[in-house]
């Protein structure tokens, strides 16, 4: 991974505080390294996933697969990328209160929690963000079968529930 290249072309000795990122080098140096914040828009059969650019201003998608593979991919991808936080969905009806999927998605995070245990989950009003998704594919002059693709739909879903985090981050 890049972090453990690192490592071995300087010694540097990495710790994670908070929200922050730094390497400390052998002679007390420190350098702050900035990590991506990567969203998930969970589904009971696919999770769309989507990452920020290094400076945290752009969403974009990273990959839809099967939900059941999800933790996994996260696992892999957390060691070869710096991922400083996870956004997930936060369902909610038009009357505010909680949707079914919720329960899953609570079941969900504590699976995360336990595999990555070291990176926070925030949640995130995810209203909408398929119906959006959906409109804005096909305002894109997409083709019919990809409009039906799935994976696309839960892809852009993700990016934008993504960038409506950044937005709210931006201004804290």
């Amino acid at each position: 991974s890049i972090i453990e290249s690192i490592f071995f072309f300087t010694n540097l000795h990495y710790l994670n505080y908070f929200d922050v990122n730094f390497f400390i080098s052998r002679l007390g140096w420190i350098y702050l390294c900035m990590g991506i914040f990567l969203a998930l828009d969970y589904g009971e059969k696919r999770t769309g996933l989507a990452v920020t650019d290094i400076n945290k201003m752009i969403a974009s998608g990273l990959t839809a697969l099967s939900t059941k593979d999800v933790i996994s991919y996260l696992t892999i991808y957390c060691k070869n990328n710096l991922v400083e936080k996870f956004i997930i969905g936060y369902p909610k009806k038009y009357n505010n209160k909680e949707s079914q999927i919720e329960n899953n998605i609570k079941k969900f995070i504590k699976k995360m929690n336990l595999s990555l245990p070291k990176i926070p989950i925030v949640r995130h009003d995810e209203r909408f963000t398929s119906i959006i998704a959906s409109n804005a594919i096909l305002e894109s002059g997409v083709n019919k079968r990809k409009r039906q693709d799935k994976l696309l739909v839960d892809k852009v879903s993700a990016t934008i529930l993504l960038q409506s985090y950044l937005s709210i981050y931006k201004k804290t």
